[in-house]
């Protein structure tokens, strides 16, 4: 069952350095959906949530709207349909033609882009109760720094230095798969740091 979603706002994570959250509210219901993002993706929500802001050059999610609105693409819903380890899966819903197409997004962008067409947000009742909070006496910040620590590189207590190049070499490998670069960069630095020691 589809449910939506709106931006209510992103807040920083006052631990975890370019760390944010992205905070998404039920539209009918008390739940909200937090969602750790980058800066690079932070900004390009925040700009988009800034409607009398305009850069002095397009982003490329700026861009995107540009080409849309030439070719007469439609930006029909974004879904949030999947929540695996952590990561949450998102498709926009385009239409051109008279043709529906949905493609794979990640989920910052896909709010990004929504923001700039005005086109609805949704998810699933099932992520909601999985994923989702009821902020009550409970601070967001907390909630924040809570996930934004789950998703550090420390979140294992075992300092990128003391890992092994080897395991190091294997969470690279994994990060990019899960599209998590901010922690991929931080892999692949460490991993530099040492080859270069080497030499």
């Amino acid at each position: 069952m589809k449910v939506k979603v709106i931006v209510e706002g992103l807040k920083y994570s006052q631990s975890q350095s370019n760390a944010y959250a992205l905070l998404l509210s039920e539209e009918n219901g008390s739940r909200k959906l937090p969602i750790v993002i980058g800066h690079p993706e932070a900004q390009a929500i925040a700009i988009a949530l800034e409607k009398d802001f305009i850069p002095p050059r397009p982003l490329t999610l700026d861009l995107f709207r540009s080409m849309f609105d030439i070719l007469n693409i439609k930006l029909i819903e974004v879904i949030i349909h999947d929540l695996r380890n952590g990561i949450f899966y998102s498709n926009i819903v385009i239409e051109n033609k008279n043709k529906v197409y949905s493609i794979d997004s990640r989920t910052s962008d896909a709010v990004a882009l929504a923001l700039r067409f005005n086109s609805p947000i949704y998810t699933h009742e099932s992520i909601l109760n999985q994923a989702g909070i009821i902020l009550e006496d409970k601070n967001i910040n907390e909630i924040v720094e809570k996930k934004s620590k789950k998703n550090s590189p420390l979140n294992d207590n075992k300092s990128i230095s003391k890992i092994s190049t080897k395991e190091l070499s294997l969470k690279l490998k994994e990060a990019i798969e899960k599209e998590n670069y901010e922690l991929a960069a931080k892999y692949r630095d460490e991993i530099n740091r040492r080859n270069n020691q080497n030499k």
